[in-house]
């Protein structure tokens, strides 16, 4: 067995980047080092091992069988030296360490931005990276720690803590849309109305659920326009565009002020709240403990 040089030793931690991310623009970025210093380590690298572990073109990076060979064999021990050097924190006076995490906008905004700022006053050595994204990802794969998800859509395979209670959904609409349209009596109404239809973080376009006798209503609702981001469709509904569906925490400064009111009253939904979710294989990392612990302490949306 020909014996690993110290270089070999502090370039896998960036092959492995670089193999998670397909990417040496995003794998620079995760590692705070340039994306021409990552490919010069990289060319390195597969130098010594004699090898080549990286197909690159202008477009992406692919992983060669010998790419993918290493990789699944380091993945495991490098996890498990992050689990090591994790575990000196009980020695510290403070707690250190990093948290990446992949979350919805509306989480972002509404259960994490209210918390953030006393969480780094009293853990100042904990680094918190957030990804705002609604579209799913694969957060193991793309080199999160954790993501955070309403109930209903976090991945089976995944150990999930709930952070929020229980959200009341809402059918909402501008007074200027209500006074031109009219309000809808019934589910059913919308058919006749505009709907601004919402594409879900899995691709598909979600459907309105009702509760109702003798059971929930879902309607794939009719309209021209199609958002994948919260902000941008209530800003659609604010100027008369079209009805909303919308969590009540996301739209309660609004309803407040009466930029917006909400029609169907007597058919409320009420559905799962927001979870963190980790790989049940790994052990949770303390930073990442102290997260899920300040945010259900904090209670900013309930539990």
């Amino acid at each position: 067995m020909t014996p690993l040089s110290r270089s070999d030793l502090a370039d896998f931690p960036y092959f492995l980047a670089v193999a998670r991310h397909r990417s040496f623009r995003r794998a620079s970025q995760d590692l705070g080092v340039t994306a021409s210093a990552l490919s010069h380590a990289m060319r390195g690298l597969e130098a010594r091992l004699g090898v080549r572990l990286l197909n690159r073109t202008s477009r992406s990076v692919t992983l060669t069988l010998a790419g993918e060979s290493l990789f699944s064999a380091l993945s495991q021990p490098f996890e498990a030296i992050g689990e090591a050097v994790d575990l000196l924190n009980a020695f510290r006076d403070q707690p250190a360490g990093r948290v990446r995490m992949n979350v919805p906008g509306d989480a972002a905004t509404h259960l994490l931005a209210p918390i953030l700022p006393a969480f780094i006053a009293r853990y100042p050595d904990v680094k918190i990276e957030v990804a705002v994204a609604n579209k799913m990802v694969d957060v193991i794969g793309s080199g999160f720690d954790a993501g955070i998800r309403y109930g209903g859509t976090v991945p089976e395979d995944m150990v999930a803590v709930r952070l929020s209670a229980d959200i009341r959904w809402l059918v909402v609409a501008s007074p200027d849309y209500v006074a031109r349209r009219g309000a809808p009596a019934r589910p059913e109404d919308l058919m006749a109305h505009e709907c601004l239809r919402m594409r879900m973080g899995t691709n598909d376009i979600y459907k309105w659920e009702f509760d109702a006798e003798p059971g929930p209503i879902e309607i794939d609702v009719p309209g021209a326009i199609t958002v994948d981001e919260a902000a941008f469709a209530f800003g659609l509904v604010e100027r008369g565009a079209a009805l909303g569906y919308a969590a009540e925490f996301a739209v309660a400064d609004c309803l407040r002020d009466g930029r917006m009111v909400t029609v169907l009253d007597d058919w409320p939904s009420i559905g799962p709240g927001f979870y963190i979710y980790y790989p049940s294989r790994r052990q949770v990392p303390t930073a990442l403990r102290l997260l899920i612990d300040f945010i259900r302490e904090q209670r900013p949306l309930g539990l």
